[in-house]
């Protein structure tokens, strides 16, 4: 599951800090989101780290979620004037949707490292078409 030298960590915890997925110990981010080349630890590469949109949709499908039933819940029970909503309601999700990109992010990456996450690689098995009565062989 990982390097022998190093004991395997549960993914969710080094994750949501936002540190190492080998040592635990090191900063995994720089910045807002952008991930190390490596860790300041360990020296693990993070070369593999690309979770690309994950944490994006990740977020806003939770924060979509739950901020969609409260505000539901908001609306039918105070009935506020839409103003409010602009004013309170839509700054609240997109700080939200900020608020968990980190976390998220630092999750993903852990589990690229546990799981060895990479690149496809595809390979031909054969020609395929090749002798099929459905394959043209004029195109005429």
């Amino acid at each position: 599951m990982s390097d022998p030298a190093w004991p395997p960590l549960n993914t969710l915890k080094t994750g949501l800090a936002c540190r190492c997925p080998r040592c635990g110990q090191g900063p995994l981010l720089k910045g807002f989101l952008t991930i190390r080349e490596a860790c300041t630890e360990c020296g693990l590469d993070y070369g593999f780290a690309d979770p690309a949109d994950g944490p994006a949709f990740f977020g806003m499908s939770l924060v979509g979620v739950v901020g969609m039933a409260l505000f539901m819940w908001f609306e039918f029970t105070v009935h506020p004037p839409i103003w409010v909503h602009m004013v309170v309601t839509l700054p609240l999700l997109a700080v939200a949707c900020l608020a968990v990109l980190r976390p998220l992010k630092g999750w993903l990456v852990s589990e690229q490292y546990v799981h060895k996450a990479a690149e496809p690689e595809f390979t031909s098995v054969g020609a395929h078409g090749e002798g099929s009565p459905w394959k043209s062989r004029d195109p005429r």
